[in-house]
């Protein structure tokens, strides 16, 4: 539990020089706060629960997650898993599912599941990381385009539909807003990185369009105030419906926070998140938020994307982002409603840009063919489905590839037994109809059949030795097909004989009957024994092949 809880290392940096992170923080909030309204009021709760999950999820995830730059919130991805739950339970079941979700976040962080995402691959990472830039840049198409209302369930549907409609009737206004914004913060943050050109950008483009009148869509008027819970939770008996939901949720807040934090990682130099920890600081978040009324929570790629280019260099930066968003609710209410949403999907078409590693991309893409092939289908799913899909697919192609080459790392020898003259051992071994073979490698279902199938075809030879010594892995299926090979073998009056077993390998194989008997004669401890043992028992030639 101590790993788990904050210390004072992790703001000491902050405490020496707290500007840049004071600023970034800034820039996150200008950021976040309209992806707040927006993902509360998709969720059903409306504006307010987007609002206190920024705020309270935001400020709890700083304090005690597991990454200095991740800044969390509600998510568009934990928006779609919400939309059935709301439906179906209401309002109250989704803040409870939150907090059960919460609960189950603080158990996983306990019990060290975090550090499992380090064993996702860097292919699914990188593909992963560039889909949601992709996804990130779909999302602004209807605000860059000046389009109130876009259809479709998908993302690129939506984006899609918003094309149509600009087609048909341009707003050239709000897309000039957007490109002047994002260059102004690419090409100004290239040459002049210490300036906060995003919330430059940001601040010109609305003076601009308040002093020449411009009609641009505007984030619109907020509530003046934090919201209170208007909410209750569920009764007690009504609990168990909620646990699937909440473990569906859960599983979502910590896949998205910690691949999240993974990008966070890829996109800064010399940084290495917690994974256990951010589990923990997810977990607390999502208990906390509910309280105030709030949505479920989790790592939010693409403000947490803003917060690392914007200069971020230890979590006071999160924190300062929620602190600051409680702020603009109370004070400021009536000045950011002025900002134009054209101007934010700048902000966030410019960092999609910078999300993306093109060195790495090519590095995995010249690496192999298996590892470009991965991090495609990643990339594909994620902007075609969903992130949590994506994953999956991600990690079960790279499983499937994985096995592919490690089965073919397993070899079948037809080997020398002794350390003499080779040649004149292997001569005097088929001379009296006796073969060795060693298994090199691992032993399992990708690799079994592929050669030891091979022993049963052998034709005039009275004995065969399997050496095992080399297994680095046996399975049950590679038990399995042995035991057949042998069946098959002494059917045809073949005796066979084995050396050098494993422990664990001799447990397994007495398990399922795969040891040729009796096997007190027929298994040896060392090679020569076997060969003596050929050579003293060698059966007389049957006439069967």
């Amino acid at each position: 539990m101590r790993a788990l809880l904050p210390s004072r290392r992790d703001w000491a940096p902050a405490i020496k020089s707290p500007g840049a992170d004071l600023l970034s923080g800034l820039i996150v909030a200008l950021v976040a706060l309209p992806l707040a309204l927006g993902f509360g009021i998709s969720s059903g709760l409306g504006a307010a629960a987007g609002l206190a999950t920024a705020v309270i999820a935001g400020v709890v995830a700083a304090v005690f997650g597991g990454s200095r730059f991740q800044v969390s919130g509600p998510t568009g991805a934990m928006t779609v898993v919400l939309v059935p739950i709301f439906h179906q339970h209401g309002g109250g079941g989704v803040l409870t599912v939150g907090l059960l979700a919460g609960l189950m976040l603080v158990v996983l962080a306990v019990a060290g599941v975090g550090r499992a995402v380090r064993y996702v691959p860097a292919p699914v990472i990188e593909g992963f990381t560039a889909g949601i830039a992709v996804v990130i840049a779909l999302q602004q198409f209807p605000s860059a385009l000046g389009i109130d209302h876009a259809e479709g369930e998908k993302v690129w549907q939506s984006a899609f539909d918003a094309v149509h409609q600009f087609m048909s009737h341009p707003d050239l206004m709000s897309l000039a807003a957007t490109l002047a914004v994002a260059v102004v913060m690419l090409v100004g943050g290239r040459y002049l990185p210490k300036l906060p050109f995003a919330l430059l950008a940001v601040a010109a483009a609305t003076i601009i369009t308040r002093l020449f009148d411009l009609t641009l869509a505007t984030i619109g008027i907020i509530p003046s105030g934090l919201p209170a819970p208007t909410l209750g939770f569920v009764q007690a008996e009504q609990l168990v419906p909620l646990l699937a939901p909440a473990l569906a949720v859960a599983a979502l807040a910590a896949l998205e926070s910690l691949l999240s934090a993974t990008a966070a990682d890829a996109m800064a130099v010399g940084t290495r998140h917690n994974p256990d920890r951010e589990l923990f600081g997810q977990g607390l978040a999502n208990i906390a938020a509910p309280l105030f009324g709030g949505v479920p929570a989790t790592g939010a790629i693409a403000r947490t994307a803003v917060n690392v280019r914007s200069g971020a260099r230890t979590r006071l930066a999160a924190l300062t982002h929620a602190v600051v968003l409680a702020a603009i609710i109370y004070l400021a209410a009536p000045l950011v409603a002025e900002i134009p949403l054209a101007a934010l999907a700048g902000v966030l078409l410019a960092t999609t840009v910078r999300m993306v590693e093109t060195a790495s991309l090519a590095a995995i893409a010249r690496a192999s063919r298996g590892d470009a092939a991965i991090m495609a289908v990643t990339f594909l799913v994620t902007v075609a489905l969903d992130l949590v899909t994506a994953v999956a697919v991600g990690i079960g192609f790279a499983v499937v590839l994985a096995l592919r080459s490690v089965a073919k790392e397993a070899r079948l020898h037809q080997v020398p037994l002794d350390d003499t003259d080779h040649l004149a051992e292997e001569h005097n071994l088929l001379h009296d109809h006796i073969v060795a073979y060693r298994i090199d490698g691992p032993l399992f279902f990708a690799a079994a059949h592929r050669f030891l199938l091979e022993l049963a075809e052998l034709t005039d030879v009275r004995v065969v030795i399997i050496r095992m010594s080399r297994i680095t892995a046996l399975d049950t299926t590679g038990a399995l097909v042995l035991k057949d090979v042998i069946g098959k073998l002494e059917h045809r009056r073949i005796t066979v004989l084995m050396s050098g077993l494993r422990d664990d390998h001799r447990r397994r194989l007495t398990a399922i009957g795969a040891l040729p008997s009796p096997i007190d004669e027929r298994v040896f401890d060392h090679t020569p024994d076997a060969i003596a043992y050929a050579r003293a028992h060698r059966p007389e030639p049957s006439g069967q092949n």
